[in-house]
């Protein structure tokens, strides 16, 4: 008998450590540490979506709590009743409000705003006023399905346009087009080669000139400092000089009463010299014909 005894008092102490670590692993699990001190509130909800047990309570966006149980209030239909656990420090001041915010996946969160501490404190296990804030899908819903909704008549119109573009016959017809300018470019730039080809002894023609037309520039510049060093002034008023006595004799030639005047302007004078060369005329005809009336020449 003691035997059999011992072997159920064995068994019921396993079951009972089983059924210890199996709790304390449910609730470290969900989050729960039932070795650490915490205060316990109440929030009342009209609406918890999304909303489970273990669900973060933060402040701030610092995790101070979680979610330990969620109730259906049957004696206040339509509300429903959290109750959040929160760090033993923590002290809620009145007007404190526990929000429950959801972001894009849908997980729900309770997020508690401190009121006015001067008003005091509100003793564990009170009831906090609980709201719901608007969640991001909610947000999203409200302010950019609008504009999505306006924008998609305008997607359809723009989609049906460019379906029209896209089956009208032209545009096959400009690509088949476009084809062909390419094929010509194509050939225009193998003609260009060809006639760059030909072009680079031209080129080289027009260096050859190039050097031509700088030595003749070098030849300009030497002739032109030649020149610069040259007596250009004394030749000019030599020069001058001559075109004054040029311009002098011009003068007596033209007054009647120079000496130089009057060989072109006295007549007697002309007609003289002329009677003159006529009577030198006749000596020299005279001699040509009687030489010895005028050579007497003497045979000892």
């Amino acid at each position: 008998m003691k035997k059999i005894f011992r072997k159920e008092v064995l068994v019921g102490t396993l079951v009972i450590l089983a059924m210890v670590i199996l709790f304390f692993g449910i609730n470290f699990l969900k989050g729960i540490n039932l070795f650490k001190a915490a205060n316990y509130y109440y929030a009342s909800y009209t609406n918890v979506e999304g909303l489970a047990i273990s669900a973060p309570v933060t402040l701030n966006g610092y995790k101070i709590g979680l979610v330990r149980e969620i109730q259906y209030q049957y004696n206040k239909p339509g509300n429903v009743l959290v109750e959040i656990s929160v760090d033993k420090s923590l002290r809620l001041p009145k007007g404190s409000k526990a929000a429950i915010t959801s972001d894009i996946l849908g997980t729900a969160t309770v997020a508690l705003s401190l009121g006015n501490a001067h008003e005091g404190y509100y003793n564990v296990g009170d009831t906090i006023e609980g709201t719901v804030a608007a969640g991001l899908m909610a947000s999203v819903s409200d302010n950019l399905m609008p504009s999505v909704n306006a924008i998609v008549p305008k997607i359809d119109t723009l989609l049906t346009s460019f379906n029209t573009i896209v089956s009208n016959p032209s545009l096959a017809n400009a690509i088949n087009r476009f084809d062909d300018i390419t094929l010509q470019l194509n050939a225009s730039l193998v003609s260009l080669k060809g006639v760059m080809a030909q072009l680079n002894p031209i080129v080289g023609d027009v260096k050859d000139i190039t050097g031509n037309v700088d030595s003749i520039t070098g030849d300009l510049a030497v002739a032109s400092a030649a020149l610069k060093e040259a007596p250009i002034d004394s030749i000019l008023m030599d020069l001058q000089a001559t075109v004054s006595n040029l311009h002098i004799l011009t003068e007596q030639l033209n007054d009647p009463n120079s000496s130089v005047g009057k060989l072109t302007h006295d007549p007697a004078l002309y007609d003289n010299i002329n009677s003159a060369v006529a009577s030198l005329d006749s000596l020299f005809v005279d001699i040509k014909k009687n030489p010895k009336r005028y050579i007497n020449i003497k045979v000892f």
